[in-house]
């Protein structure tokens, strides 16, 4: 059976993409790496989120040590205009190596259910950072699935966040949000 590595942002975005690629007769396992969530205690809020959703659900799950925060700004400030760009390279890239070194045949991201992201962007990045490294970027478009998402994990009671997770995009929530009142 082909085995899938999902890079995961959220529990949120994890739970219906991991049952996707199941159904679609992959072996699946998880991988936390977000060094673009801030703060610390977001990042963490996040994390154990997810881990009571790959405990919940069976999902064996790889959690990158430390908290690249360091690597990531060196990579966006000054670039803001390209910081998802940058973030994508980031994550993405180390999940293929994550996915070659763990013995997995692909990779992809929870990313990709998010009616927010950047799909052509997220695409292009990950067969990019599959290229040379001997694992497949598999890329879908789960967008319309986001909601059943959100069913599936709320009954899990799991921490929900109010923005994507870097500093710029929480500042842009907020701010447009004043702004619209």
């Amino acid at each position: 059976m082909k085995k899938i590595l999902v890079h995961i942002c959220c529990a949120h975005c994890a739970a219906y993409t991991v049952e996707y690629w199941k159904g679609q007769g992959l072996e699946v396992g998880g991988y936390w790496y977000n060094p673009n969530i801030h703060p610390f205690t977001e990042h963490q809020q996040r994390l154990e989120s997810v881990k009571k959703l790959a405990q919940e659900t069976g999902l064996p799950l790889i959690i990158e040590p430390g908290y690249d925060m360091a690597e990531y700004f060196r990579r966006a400030a000054g670039h803001e205009e390209e910081r998802c760009r940058q973030c994508f390279d980031l994550r993405l890239v180390m999940t293929a190596k994550a996915a070659k070194a763990n013995g997995y045949d692909a990779f992809t991201t929870t990313l990709l259910i998010s009616p927010h992201q950047k799909h052509e962007l997220i695409k292009e990045i990950g067969e990019k950072a599959a290229g040379g490294k001997g694992v497949e970027f598999l890329y879908a478009d789960l967008r319309k699935r986001y909601s059943d998402s959100r069913h599936i994990t709320k009954p899990m009671e799991l921490y929900r966040q109010q923005y994507c997770g870097c500093l710029y995009s929480e500042l842009e929530r907020y701010t447009e949000e004043k702004t619209a009142k």
